[in-house]
């Protein structure tokens, strides 16, 4: 199933419109509509949709800024929204979720080459900032997954050699995850290019603009609530 129709776009001299085009347009309109957080007619914003606008964003890096202020507007318009909701918080709210699906695929690729998930390396990096050894509880809980999770992460990790399981020293019916001597060697071996590659996607913030970006991020995190409390 493709993003788009073919046909022409009115008033642009005929140029034809292909897939690529629509993809962007209805990718653009639709999260900018599920991101406003009001109960419009969603029908057409399904997983299909999701999924056109975050191949736009993670393969489009020609178009940092879409979507645009002009749509933010436009859907506001469109459903009598226009003095109640600023369009241009909205558009940070876009913005934000479009770089979070950009970032998030960058990740992963980030993390393959060390033969990592970025899952996997966050719990390795927890239990090193731990003393190298928690419950998987616990673990959940920093990592902010359910049991489920970090369950499957603690298995592909285990199968590496990198973590193991042991009966807790405080309760036998228990088990606490450790991190192994091949972990430690593992998260030695990434550091040096890992938080290089960190320090180069925000190499163009000057420290300034680093701490305002920092007060900005803790902001935007409280305001998180908004999206899911009932």
């Amino acid at each position: 199933m493709g993003c788009g129709h073919g046909g022409f776009e009115p008033g642009d001299g005929g140029r034809e419109i292909g897939d690529r085009d629509l993809q962007v347009v209805d990718a653009r309109q639709a999260w900018i509509h599920g991101a406003s957080a009001f109960p419009g007619d969603r029908s057409n914003f399904d997983g299909h949709v999701v999924r056109c606008h975050i191949r736009f964003v993670t393969t489009d890096p020609e178009d940092l800024n879409a979507p645009t202020l002009a749509q933010a507007r436009s859907q506001l318009r469109r459903y009598g929204l226009e003095s109640e909701v600023d369009p241009r918080a909205v558009l940070v709210a876009v913005r934000l979720l479009a770089a979070g699906a950009k970032l998030g695929q960058a990740t992963e690729v980030h993390f393959a080459r060390f033969g990592l998930s970025a899952g996997r390396y966050r719990l390795l990096a927890a239990l090193e900032d731990a003393e190298g050894e928690l419950s998987p509880s616990r673990l959940a809980a920093i990592l902010g997954v359910t049991r489920a999770t970090v369950t499957g992460l603690i298995d592909g990790l285990e199968q590496q050699g990198l973590v193991c399981r042991r009966a807790s020293a405080e309760d036998g019916r228990a088990v606490t995850v450790v991190l192994t001597a091949r972990g430690a060697q593992k998260l030695r071996e990434v550091a040096p290019e890992h938080f290089g590659r960190l320090q180069s996607m925000v190499g163009a913030l000057t420290r300034e603009e680093r701490e305002v970006f920092l007060d900005l991020l803790e902001r935007i995190s409280r305001g998180v609530g908004a999206l899911t409390d009932d």
